[in-house]
């Protein structure tokens, strides 16, 4: 993306405008001074280490933190290390564990992970699903028993990558029930997001990468980390009341996020619904079900589509092209805004933080220094 787009972007979504888009470029509240990426980087990569991840793993999962932390959503990146860790640490996440197949055909493949790193067991079933989608126009494949298998959008830029249509869907394998129906007061389901990714376009492929909730369940904790309120329309209390206390999410009993709609919030429902039927019963994991363990991660389920085998890749491209140049051509209420479409939000935060490097609020980063302190693993200076 250039600068001057990736600047109007920014400007069109300045940092907390919740009204309009969930991607902080600068968090507000007190700030460490913005971390260099490559310090992050190794500092999660050592703590992982450290906990007793493998060396290329920790990579692998250092890597697709920061590179969600890159892309602005916060509440997929390293805030998510002490979580990981802690699981670890109590035996409910086995870092060594690598991705079963379970049954597989030219065109599909059901895989467990076992309760191990689901960002590196995903990224595995995902380049077998490439490889796979070389011969075949249609691939699925699902993965149940994965730890958090993190930001969807991350697998649909790696099928988009390689010239693919992809789709993405997750749930919480039955456990971290946040969301509740529109009516009641007690959560159901997860925040179950969807990935839709196409390649094309002229600053990279567009990549639709939502919760089907009115905020992911990670934003409210970086909130609630961070000492902060979340905006209102965000969660309801136990009693079903708006609140802005993040804490109201994880008491006993609990509070509940609002499914995506606003007035018409049963569509959200409705979506995460299907969502949590498809990954859940397609899989092989569970859907939600009465008084769950303590979360661990997903049941996972992924579609990538081959152009070539349609009306051709060629097709595609030329589709995407005009219809991208004829969508942001529109008319503006605001001359000063600029036409949002899926990706670009990401896309202004990445060539942000990519130069300045990553703030953090100084209660996330204050959890991270002191989970180093009990590994033995010294923060960079920032």
């Amino acid at each position: 993306m250039n600068r001057s787009l990736a600047s109007k972007l920014a400007n069109s979504y300045p940092a907390n405008d919740n009204r309009t888009c969930h991607l902080d470029i600068y968090p507000k509240g007190p700030l460490v001074p913005v971390i260099a990426i490559a310090k992050l980087t190794t500092f999660a990569n050592e703590l992982f280490q450290a906990a007793g991840v493998g060396e290329t793993d920790a990579a692998q999962m250092a890597a697709s933190l920061v590179d969600a932390n890159l892309r602005g959503h916060d509440s997929h990146g390293v805030m998510r290390i002490a979580s990981y860790i802690d699981q670890i640490q109590q035996g409910r996440i086995f870092p060594t564990e690598r991705l079963e197949i379970l049954k597989e055909s030219a065109s599909s493949i059901v895989a467990d992970g076992h309760w191990g790193l689901g960002l590196v067991l995903a990224h595995q079933l995902v380049d077998r699903m490439i490889d796979k989608a070389a011969h075949s126009a249609v691939v699925i494949g699902t993965l149940q028993r994965s730890s958090h298998i993190g930001r969807l959008g991350e697998y649909a830029e790696k099928f988009a990558a390689k010239g693919l249509v992809s789709m993405a869907l997750a749930n919480t394998h039955g456990a971290a029930q946040r969301v509740a129906p529109v009516g009641g007061k007690r959560p159901r389901l997860g925040t179950n997001p969807i990935c839709i990714g196409v390649p094309g376009g002229t600053s990279g492929p567009f990549v639709f990468d939502i919760g089907t909730s009115a905020t992911a369940e990670g934003k409210v904790r970086v909130k609630k980390i961070a000492g902060e309120a979340v905006p209102p329309g965000w969660i309801l209390d136990p009693e079903g009341n708006p609140s802005t206390d993040p804490n109201q999410l994880y008491g006993n009993p609990p509070g509940t996020i609002l499914p995506l709609g606003g007035d018409q919030a049963y569509k959200g429902f409705g979506l995460a619904f299907m969502i949590e039927m498809l990954c859940g019963g397609m899989s092989g994991g569970q859907c939600a079900y009465p008084n769950p363990p303590a979360p661990i991660g997903n049941c996972g389920w992924f579609m990538a589509i081959s152009p070539d085998f349609f009306a051709g890749t060629e097709h595609l491209l030329q589709e995407v092209r005009q219809l991208e140049e004829y969508v942001r051509s529109v008319p503006k209420i605001d001359e000063s805004k600029t036409i949002t479409l899926p990706g670009d939000p990401e896309r202004a935060v990445l060539a942000a933080r990519s130069s300045t490097g990553i703030p953090l609020d100084e209660g996330n980063w204050k959890a991270l220094v002191t989970l180093g302190e009990k590994l033995g693993v010294a923060a960079p200076a920032v």
